[in-house]
């Protein structure tokens, strides 16, 4: 909301329509005692035009640096258009509505949505989006637990290539529920997983592998073979990628000779600004096979008693997640918005406008890696091929060189150490489509100085 627009007037007329004397009549059930008081630090209200300024003043502190970092949080260009229209009233402020098929114009979107999903990743059906890529991560494996009845193991292979974070949240959700995760080292001369690592688990019952399509590195895994391995071993696949990419690499529907099985990921790459954080969406799509298991909310298309077509919930209703234990998930509700802006932001660019944005994003890490690698001391740590992130070695401390790069106006990649120890000298480095050759340029500049001070 722009502006209050209740007068003083206004609010004892509403005062006295309801029976009290001011606001704070309202929250008298609040006991004294955990009421806080007085908000130390906090000044009086200002005006429109002062709180403006302030706020105006406080965003310039920030200022706007060149952002080279990616990590799963990535700066991609947003036509205007896109939140020109998903913040429309419409669109904006509508939630989850308890009487969905009311709603057609939002179910048609989100039905456009899933049709959109389901042809990126060339699978059968998609849901309406979960939280965020970690936690749809979360949701496909408890689903995989679910779909392959085959297995009675409940043991899911994590290669530690995919996100730190992802495998984090992973654990911390399914881990109570007795399932366990074995993580799978990456090979130190290609980034990827090797086949190798798979051997000791010949003869074993194992319910998932988890394939990432690039991997936290940047770097593309062998997404056929290790496909075929899995379902040799009666195995489902568990894809988690990268929207993006999707555009240039081939889809998982197609990985192998009968692709994966689950597919899921972070939606902000498409649409959504880096805002502080958030919000992101996760999506999660699937054979068709394995709906039924599906968490979350999917919309169909069917026709009226009068034979217009029309679109509703399908599957399943929101009242199943009350379940308690029987229910398929205790996820009720999709990230709206987001997924507002990622189906205007696909239907404006199309498969050719995807194509383009993933062949730039492409094209300009593969030549900032080339221009950082000419600096003394720099140079790529994995051979293996790369999406539009990379890792470099760097002969400085990480937390100094970042630091120096920051007072520059640049944040310059993230750095490894902490996830993963062995690589305490390397640093995550991205570049989309938003960087143009000056851009490159500045930081190539920068990282110079920065080694050399």
């Amino acid at each position: 909301m722009p502006f209050i627009p209740h007068t003083p007037d206004d609010l004892r007329e509403m005062f006295a329509a309801i029976g009290v004397q001011d606001i704070e009549q309202l929250f008298d059930e609040i006991p004294e005692g955990l009421r806080i008081g007085t908000l130390e630090g906090v000044p009086e209200g200002l005006n429109e035009m002062a709180i403006a300024r302030l706020m105006q003043g406080r965003a310039a502190q920030d200022g706007q640096p060149l952002g080279f970092v990616g990590a799963g949080a990535y700066e991609h260009h947003i036509p205007a258009a896109v939140w020109q229209l998903a913040a429309r009233g419409e669109f904006y402020t509508a939630y989850t509505p308890y009487q969905a098929e009311a709603s057609q114009g939002t179910l048609q979107l989100v039905y456009e949505y899933q049709s959109m999903m389901a042809a990126l990743t060339a699978m059968e059906v998609s849901n309406a989006s979960l939280y965020d890529g970690a936690s749809a991560l979360a949701e496909a494996v408890l689903m995989a637990v679910r779909a392959n009845r085959r297995s009675k193991a409940q043991r899911v292979l994590l290669p530690r290539g995919v996100h730190p974070a992802y495998r984090a949240t992973v654990r911390s959700i399914v881990h109570p529920q007795g399932i366990e995760l074995i993580e799978l080292p990456f090979d130190g001369d290609s980034g990827r997983m090797s086949l190798d690592a798979l051997a000791p688990f010949e003869g074993q019952d194992i319910t998932a592998l988890v394939v990432p399509q690039p991997n936290f590195f940047g770097v593309l895994e062998e997404a056929d073979e290790l496909t075929d391995w899995a379902a040799r071993r009666q195995a489902l696949v568990i894809a988690v990628v990268n929207p993006i990419a999707l555009a240039v690499l081939k889809p998982p529907g197609e990985w192998g000779d009968a692709g994966a099985d689950i597919v899921c990921g972070e939606g902000q790459p498409l649409g959504s600004p880096l805002s502080s954080g958030g919000p992101y969406f996760g999506f999660l799509c699937a054979r068709q096979a394995h709906v039924r298991q599906m968490p979350g909310r999917l919309v169909g298309r069917t026709v009226d008693a009068d034979g217009k077509p029309g679109f509703v919930l399908t599957l399943q209703a929101r009242e199943q997640h009350i379940r308690r234990s029987k229910a398929t998930s205790n996820i009720c509700t999709n990230q709206g918005l987001m997924v507002t802006a990622a189906t205007i932001h696909m239907a404006l660019l199309g498969p050719q406008g995807l194509e383009r944005v993933a062949g730039a994003c492409h094209a300009n890490t593969h030549r900032l890696v080339e221009m950082l690698g000419a600096l003394q001391g720099v140079e790529p740590v994995f051979t293996g091929e790369y999406f539009h992130e990379a890792v470099v070695r760097v002969p400085r401390p990480l937390p100094e060189l970042l630091d120096t790069l920051a007072r520059r106006s640049i944040l310059g990649g993230y750095g490894l150490g902490a996830d993963y120890p062995e690589l305490a000298d390397a640093l995550l480095v991205c570049a989309t489509e938003t960087k143009t050759p000056g851009d490159l340029q500045r930081y190539q500049e920068a990282m110079a100085q920065a080694l050399s001070a």
